[in-house]
């Protein structure tokens, strides 16, 4: 493998750490590469981001990797957040959220059995959009994540604590999760208006 396929293995390596980020050290042992190496691959691959025109850079933080956007494009991803944020949620983000609000702290694998179907991907999404947040770990087997409502959340559907929030029909029980979640936002609506 010649240096430039080594740049491009690291680079999909810190892509795909992600938030995470990555240390030299598991580049070094992913790599199979001495410390000199990586240390000089990743100084031409900085140089790189930085002199070429490119949304991107490479950053260390901490002794961890990440590849970020440029800071002098902030304006630009500011304006992509605020339009990210008035985008509707799809309705398996709508339900997830309902699930969340009503019966936090609770497990993905919980949300998911009331669901019955996989929620990794509506979590992630409202993780995106600061409607909800780790709030610790459940004890037991693998300390599953626990899911809980943020400020953000509160601000966006105009409460000022968890107690507005409407109240479940004595029915819940005979209610499909679509249904419960629908009820929720028209609530949500008719509290707004």
């Amino acid at each position: 493998m010649d240096m430039n396929d080594m740049k491009a293995v690291i680079e999909g390596l810190i892509f795909a750490a992600g938030d995470e980020g990555i240390r030299k050290s598991e580049l070094r042992k992913v790599l199979d590469l001495d410390k000199d190496i990586v240390d000089h691959l990743l100084t031409e691959m900085k140089f790189e981001y930085e002199h070429a025109v490119r949304g991107i850079m490479l950053m260390e933080s901490q002794h961890m990797l990440f590849l970020t956007t440029k800071p002098e494009h902030s304006e630009y991803y500011a304006k992509f957040k605020e339009t990210k944020v008035h985008t509707k949620l799809s309705q398996a983000a709508l339900e997830t959220l309902a699930i969340i609000a009503y019966l936090q702290p609770i497990t993905r694998t919980e949300i998911e059995e009331i669901r019955g179907v996989k929620s990794e991907r509506p979590l992630q999404t409202l993780i995106s959009r600061a409607l909800i947040e780790e709030v610790g770990r459940k004890e037991g087997i693998g300390r599953p994540i626990l899911f809980g409502t943020t400020l953000e959340f509160l601000t966006y559907f105009g409460l000022s604590s968890l107690e507005d929030l409407p109240p479940l029909p004595e029915d819940i029980h005979e209610l499909d999760v679509e249904q419960e979640a629908d009820l929720f936002f028209d609530r949500l609506k008719d509290i707004e208006s």
